[in-house]
């Protein structure tokens, strides 16, 4: 429905009659779950919880069983956090009772995709799953059904009930972080650690903020005002090839050509180093760049190959995960000490000859020193032809950074969804390292996509003793093949929180593979009946964030909150927690005993959460469920105040790094950094034959489109970028009868004016988007912000918006070899490249 003037009026004036009724607040599908009405109004304190990295706390206004407003709570100890909410989290009644709730547990009755179902009890549609995924367990083994389990910030009780059902069941498991393509692979290769990020209170004690593919104006908007403190304190320079809403608040935009921050992260570098502005101390200190490596092979030089050396290697006992490398220093030959970052008198540069246990001689030189020799190929003028940015302004912003500090990188999920995003990110962070930012109260790199990153120890209850995961990439998933796909394939999917047949890198094939047959069964755990469901064999009714307990936590500020019931479970839907529970018992009822079988659902997910809070560790020590009823509160962290500043203990305790990423051991990721430090140079043999020891910039294509089709150059020449909208949270909200009033009802992709003149495209056009994978249709708006060869279309419109078609039939599910040499889930593992992609648009007639 489309709003004009008289439907305005005639709903303005059906709203008066409402109020005059006592009503706050329309009436919606789904008025027969209200309970008997008593006009008593309850508050309660519950947290929006969609895949946005806000947490934002709001009060829930119920007037008999009803929410009637959203309100935010505004109650977090720091006034700068208050208050947090949008749009989209005010408008959240129009999901609660919209007409795509689903009601009722629903079995599939037509074609898979058609949206045909019938009615069913709960007792029949999970007797009827079971049966179906114990049919499959038996022929295939149990690593042939894969559960998908997104964001766990957003839900540790009930997200962890799955994942808890899946290990008691030996299931596969596939990662949200890689799935969604928001992980950052140059956090473990560079610093050991899956991600890390200030929190945004953090922001304003910059002194120079760098922003490269983050629109925090328009993704961020309960913490962008902290972004605009950051400007007043210092300067905000934003990167960004389109004039996006960020960069029109920045001090100043650099326009950079896409994809080529890598080759502008290393010319300001070279600036830095030139100039000697970087700070010696905390290189020598706090990375690997006094290291010596071989000239010979490329390798770093160990202490066991030394001759010299070796007898003091074979009386030190480190871990297994470390490794003892050589430094010089005016003593000589000396060993790094991994285990602690003490000065150690490094020589930070030069050339040296050192004798091996063999009797060979060979010549070796430090890190730093094969980094400045790497650098003289990115000369101003030369990074100034890649980027497309001045040499002056790229020249004059590296000495603004390096002498205004602490400088703040935020860095964004569209500046690594790229195949070589890798080398971008290990190109950018060389800055705040360089200038000695890390560590530091408003300084760092930070990256802010999702809420994946676990806060806490949650083994006691994801993990049950006996319990085992198959983890498999959703890169393998999707091509069917890879290290760690189960010999029979992947037969069913067992997912919630998502839309993967919609939001996901080659959806379509999803499509084509259910269609077939090839996945045999699907089941979907969600409270709107999305494109997933609608291609589902089983659908189960879930409870929304108002009508459920839940612990949550974030990554943009470091608070613990509830969600909390404020109405009741609206008509037949439960808890993700009942769900797994009753499932689990029917695939083998000794897994029962697992999920609190006394307790119903509601005391069972807060005996949960005391648990997760008992066992969490040091972070929350001391924090209750009686406490978080009350409001958030904060995380423990050794910070003074319990601040966010990643690496503080690295820097002021001097600790090694890396710190751990949960919830796998600190074992398991150290192993990246066999120094205990910082590491630029990698020296695996993969990374060898790559070039790539150290950051280098790539062209874009080389290795994806253009090798797999040469002609791609000039059949499909527009790079497509899928961005956040304002007006969703990725595919959640894209219902939302509000918002999409506000959107005209249509998918937009924005063009520059000059590509559109060269294919006849006018403003409202109706365009369609394609390669020889597949297609989309938009509606074209002519952004003179956009940047030429680009064409930007906003993700998370459901299918049925589209004429059933898929933004992501377009996209392609490439693997970077350096992302397969180990293997941590949702910490180094393949990751979707989504803007790794060409196409060409077309008008088309309506």
């Amino acid at each position: 429905m489309e709003l004009n003037r008289r439907s305005f009026m005639k709903m303005s004036l059906a709203a008066g009659t409402a109020a005059s009724l006592d009503m706050k607040f329309f009436s919606y599908a789904g008025a027969e779950a209200a309970s008997q009405k008593t006009g008593v109004e309850t508050v309660t304190r519950s947290t929006c919880s969609p895949n946005c990295t806000g947490a934002c706390g709001f009060n829930v206004h119920v007037t008999d069983d009803r929410i009637t407003t959203l309100i935010q709570s505004a109650d977090y100890p720091e006034k700068s956090y208050n208050p947090r909410g949008c749009l989209r989290g005010l408008s959240m009644m129009n999901l609660v009772y919209g007409k795509d709730r689903v009601k009722y547990p629903l079995i599939r009755t037509g074609e898979r995709g058609s949206g045909e179902f019938r009615k069913a009890s709960w007792e029949e549609a999970l007797d009827y799953a079971a049966e179906k995924l114990k049919n499959i367990m038996e022929k295939y083994g149990p690593e042939a059904v894969g559960l998908t389990v997104q964001v766990p910030g957003t839900g540790y009780v009930h997200k962890g009930a799955f994942v808890r059902m899946a290990g008691l069941a030996h299931w596969s498991i596939h990662h949200g972080y890689d799935q969604n393509g928001d992980l950052p692979m140059f956090w473990p290769m560079t610093f050991g650690v899956q991600t890390e990020e200030l929190e945004s209170l953090e922001w304003p004690n910059a002194r120079y903020t760098m922003v490269f593919g983050s629109n925090l104006i328009q993704t961020r908007l309960p913490d962008a005002h902290h972004l605009i403190e950051a400007k007043k304190n210092g300067k905000l320079v934003v990167f960004d090839p389109d004039y996006c809403s960020t960069a029109a608040k920045a001090d100043e935009w650099v326009p950079l050509k896409p994809d080529t921050d890598a080759a502008m992260g290393l010319g300001m570098a070279k600036v830095i180093i030139d100039r000697k502005l970087y700070d010696e101390n905390f290189l020598k200190d706090f990375t690997d760049m006094p290291i010596l490596v071989r000239k010979d092979t490329g390798k770093r030089v160990r202490a066991k190959e030394v001759k010299d050396l070796v007898s003091q290697a074979e009386k030190r006992k480190i871990p297994d995960y470390r490794d003892l490398f050589v430094i010089h220093t005016e003593k000589g030959f000396e060993i790094l000490n991994p285990e602690r970052l003490d000065p150690s008198g490094a020589e930070l540069e030069g050339e040296y000859q050192v004798e091996l246990v063999d009797g060979r001689k060979v010549e070796v030189r430090t890190v730093f020193s094969e980094f400045r020799e790497s650098l003289k190929e990115y000369t101003l003028d030369k990074v100034s032809s890649i980027t497309e940015a001045p040499a002056e302004q790229i020249e004059r912003v590296a000495i603004e950074a390096a002498t205004n500090k602490p400088l703040h990188i935020i860095y964004g999920a569209s500046n690594y969804q790229w195949y070589n995003g890798d080398l971008k990110g290990r190109a950018l962070s060389l800055l705040p390292v360089l200038t000695g930012s890390i560590g530091k109260s408003g300084g760092g790199i930070s990256s802010y996509a999702g809420q994946y990153r676990i806060r806490f120890n949650l083994k006691e209850w994801w993990f049950p003793s006996g319990g085992k995961l198959n983890w498999v990439p959703y890169l393998y998933f999707l091509q069917g093949k890879g290290k760690r796909y189960p010999k029979k394939g992947i037969k069913a999917m067992v997912g919630g929180w998502g839309n993967p047949f919609d939001q996901h890198n080659m959806s379509n094939r999803l499509k084509d593979r259910t269609t077939s047959g090839d996945i045999e069964f699907v089941a979907t755990f969600d409270f709107s009946m999305t494109t997933s469901c609608q291609w589902s064999d089983v659908v189960f009714p879930a409870t929304s964030w108002y009508e459920n307990y839940e612990l949550t936590a974030t990554i943009l500020h470091p608070y613990l909150q509830l969600q909390q019931p404020a109405i009741q479970p609206m008509f037949e839907s439960k808890t993700a927690f009942w769900v797994a529970r009753e499932l689990s018992k029917r695939l083998n009822p000794e897994f029962e005993k697992y999920f609190f079988p006394e307790l119903d659902t509601n005391a069972a997910s807060q005996k949960i959460i005391e648990i997760l809070l008992e066992t969490g560790g040091f972070e929350t020590k001391g924090i209750t469920l009686d406490m978080l009823k009350k409001g958030p509160v904060r995380l423990h962290s050794t910070v003074p105040d319990d601040r966010q500043i990643p690496f503080y203990d690295q820097i002021h305790e001097r600790v090694p790094f890396p710190p751990q990423s949960y919830p796998p051991p600190l074992k398991a990721t150290a192993k990246f950094l066999k120094s205990g430090r910082i590491e630029f140079y990698k020296d695996e043999d993969l990374f060898l034959k790559m070039g790539e020891q150290l950051p280098v910039h790539k062209e874009t294509f080389a290795d994806t489109e253009y090798k797999v089709d040469p002609e791609a150059r000039k059949k499909y020449r527009l790079r497509f970028v899928t961005k956040n909208s304002l007006y969703r949270v990725h595919s959640t909200h894209s219902n939302n009868v509000w918002l999409n009033e506000l959107q005209g009802h249509k998918p937009k992709v924005f063009l520059n004016e000059a590509d559109a003149g060269e294919r006849q495209i006018n403003a409202g056009d109706f365009v369609e988007i394609y390669n020889n994978r597949g297609k989309t249709k938009a509606y074209a708006v002519i952004d003179s912000g956009c940047r030429k060869g680009t064409a930007i279309f906003e993700q998370g419109w459901w299918a049925r918006y589209l004429k059933n078609e898929s933004y992501n039939s377009l996209t392609m599910p490439w693997i970077k070899p350096l992302h397969e040499i180990y293997f941590v889930p949702g910490i180094w593992t393949p990751t979707t490249a989504w803007n790794e992609c060409l196409v060409d648009v077309r008008r088309i007639s309506v």
